[in-house]
């Protein structure tokens, strides 16, 4: 366990010195500053008002549901512009080790390779949840002080934006270990994330427009292969929206596409030789 936390403080700090987690935190910074600009801007009268007279109707805490409104709107965007910063910032983690010099410098210390790859995947991942969390908490805080809402569940839309990005990482790692490139690897991530999952999400309607029971078989069997990013997007703005989850089974599999892939990732990474 020690060989892996070495592991997670030496990417966390790869991570600092090519100002991966500082570009992060600019850009965290830049949004919280817009919408604390536009919160300062806005009298929460004038705002109910107006909403009123465009026929809009309210059903008890009118501040609660502007707060959820806001938080809403304000997660997604969060959801889909984090993954994709946070892929481009993570898939060069695995082609760097592998490059002649660095990889040898790491198996001549006494780290087993499977304690490598966990250590970059978790690694990866704290410095995702750190920047998440920071801006999660600011626009919780943000929310809360404009609108008086402080339901502190919206706070775990940081953790469910996280194991998205930890499903995504996983298969970085995977590409990035087969193939050496942080070009593929980032490109597949971005076609599953912006084209695949949103599309897979609705299978039935393609399957049925096309007509072909084949091709309802092949489209059900990518939906369980490939990581239900979608579904997890979904998780997350019904948490934002202080909604209930419909279904936790998007958790589960990508919880087991986690668990396979890294398995997959460090039986590869143990037979190859550098």
């Amino acid at each position: 366990m020690k060989n892996i936390l070495t592991i997670t403080r030496l990417t966390i700090n790869e991570a600092l010195a090519r100002k991966n987690f500082i570009m992060f935190f600019i850009i965290s910074t830049l949004v919280l500053l817009v919408i604390l600009g536009v919160f300062v801007s806005t009298d929460i009268e004038e705002l109910i008002g107006s909403i009123q007279l465009k026929g809009e109707k309210f059903h008890g805490d009118i501040l609660s549901q502007l707060s959820q409104f806001f938080r809403l709107i304000i997660v997604m965007p969060l959801y889909a512009g984090g993954l994709f910063i946070s892929i481009f910032s993570v898939s060069s983690f695995i082609p760097h080790l592998l490059e002649k010099g660095t990889v040898d410098i790491f198996l001549s210390k006494p780290i087993s390779r499977p304690q490598l790859i966990l250590g970059k995947y978790l690694g990866g991942i704290v410095v995702v949840l750190i920047n998440v969390l920071y801006l999660v908490v600011g626009i919780w805080i943000l929310t809360g002080w404009k609108f008086g809402n402080w339901d502190p569940a919206f706070l775990s839309t940081a953790f469910s934006i996280t194991f998205a990005f930890s499903v995504l990482y996983a298969l970085i790692i995977f590409i990035g270990i087969l193939t050496q490139s942080s070009v593929l690897a980032m490109m597949l991530s971005y076609l599953i994330f912006f084209v695949l999952s949103p599309l897979l999400v609705n299978r039935e309607k393609i399957a049925v427009f096309f007509g072909g029971k084949v091709l309802s078989v092949i489209l059900d069997g990518l939906y369980y292969l490939i990581p239900q990013t979608s579904e997890l997007g979904t998780i997350t703005s019904r948490i934002a929206g202080a909604d209930s989850i419909e279904s936790f089974t998007p958790i589960y599999v990508s919880f087991a596409f986690i668990i396979l892939v890294l398995a997959v990732s460090i039986i590869i990474f143990n037979k190859k030789d550098y």
